[in-house]
């Protein structure tokens, strides 16, 4: 059987597994496992767990279950609460101070955890109660939380960074340092959006007529100490170089640790409950990765990086056109696939095609995990508008969906202004 014959019945199974509502780990699993039984028969089988097991058996991954215990041990603290309420006497004054505050404090949050639907809890049970009793608009108070909340997939510490760095074999901690500018740019970015649509239509956002002193704005400032402490150590360690991210990972558990016992929100109970959660969603990961290797390995054997890359390269339009194609395909591809199933299925195939082109891999890993921003907020599969609809019973899905989708937009002229601008991206990490 050819290569091309083979591809279209695995492209073809895969899509049936997907379109029956299969997990996507068992999708891409089953139809790897068919693909490669049918290029090298059952001896391609017996090597397949060898080979995933050498795949796996990553220190860089090991990065991965311990900053889901930092944000699971950080969201135990009720640190988030604080944020909020730190920011929201700061930005009071501003036409939509209350969303913008909730921006910024889902970006703050989000240098703390590393995964989006935390950020979308831990924010938006205080953020949006608090909004609509000062009588916001529904649609604008959970898409500012929604969208804001994704923020966390790009300001490290960023799982997303962690797998593409492990898949790609980009160093993690310039991926880390690279993500800080175009995450506080796309925070600010948002915030704007916000600030416009409340001139436009203050009915949106009624004005917040406290007066707040400077006292109340500085006094919450000492509650944070701890916070600043753990993204200085964390983040820092990691940009001199004294420890890897895998070590800084360990660092910001610890820490997190400790600040749950100086707060004394710290029980047997909720620990547990931190451990359970990080083992799952750790789990939940590691299946993914496991079956995409599957997967990727059945499209190695048949040489489709190998095409992809020759075929690109052999175009005759500028190499940037072709990043553009790629970040389309990556945003329709989003609405159907979770954040972490589009990095580790697109890497192996889109990579070797914009190393040929002779783009920075690191660049390029900044762009696909902003796709993965826009990922989280685009139906159906937008992980971050379900979480904010379990938070705020008493708002409709298809509210939340209206409020968020204009952030689509904010997002995708982000990702022009990096791909455009790739300096602004990758200046940082070259000073490390």
């Amino acid at each position: 059987m050819g290569p091309e014959l083979t591809l279209a019945i695995v492209l073809c199974l895969l899509l049936v597994l997907i379109v029956l509502g299969s997990p996507i780990f068992l999708a891409l699993g089953i139809s790897g496992i068919a693909g490669i039984y049918l290029i090298r028969g059952i001896k391609g089988l017996f090597q397949l767990p060898a080979s995933l097991f050498a795949q796996l058996d990553s220190f860089v991954l090991v990065a991965i279950p311990l900053f889901i215990l930092m944000g699971e041990l950080i969201f135990i603290t009720g640190v988030g609460r604080d944020i909020y309420e730190m920011l929201s006497r700061w930005f009071n004054r501003l036409p939509g101070g209350l969303a913008i505050a909730s921006i910024y404090a889902c970006a703050l949050f989000g240098a703390m955890c590393g995964v989006s639907i935390a950020g979308v809890a831990a924010i938006g049970i205080m953020a949006i109660p608090e909004m609509l009793n000062r009588r916001y608009d529904k649609a604008l108070a959970a898409g500012a939380v929604a969208a804001a909340g994704a923020l966390a997939v790009l300001i490290p510490p960023s799982i997303s960074f962690i797998l593409y760095g492990a898949i790609a074999d980009v160093s993690v901690g310039k991926l880390f340092i690279g993500g800080i500018i175009p995450g506080l740019v796309l925070a600010t970015m948002m915030a704007i959006y916000v600030y416009i649509r409340v001139i436009g239509k203050p009915e949106l956002a009624p004005k917040d007529t406290r007066k707040i002193s400077w006292r109340d704005r500085i006094t919450p400032l000492v509650k944070l100490w701890p916070v600043v402490i753990l993204i200085s150590a964390v983040l820092g360690t990691i940009y001199t170089g004294v420890c890897t991210p895998t070590e800084a990972s360990g660092i910001g558990a610890v820490g997190a640790f400790i600040i749950a016992i100086i707060r004394r929100t710290l029980n047997w109970d909720n620990f547990k409950n931190a451990l359970i959660i990080s083992t799952r969603v750790t789990s939940s990961i590691l299946i993914i990765l496991a079956s995409a290797y599957a997967f990727s390995n059945f499209l190695n054997l048949i040489r489709i990086p190998e095409r992809v890359s020759t075929f690109c390269a052999g175009l005759e339009v500028p190499g940037i056109m072709v990043i553009l194609i790629f970040m389309l395909f990556l945003i329709i591809l989003g609405m159907f696939i979770d954040g972490a199933s589009l990095i580790i299925v697109t890497t192996p195939i889109l990579l070797p095609a914009v190393k040929a082109l002779g783009f920075d891999p690191l660049w390029y890993g900044i762009l696909l995990v902003l796709n993965v921003e826009i990922a989280v907020i685009t139906p159906p599969v937008g992980l971050n508008l379900y979480t904010l609809r379990s938070v705020a019973s008493e708002i409709e899905l298809s509210t939340i969906l209206r409020g968020a989708l204009p952030y689509v937009i904010v997002e995708f002229a982000c990702l022009l202004l990096f791909m455009f601008v790739p300096q602004l991206a990758l200046w940082l990490p070259s000073t490390m």
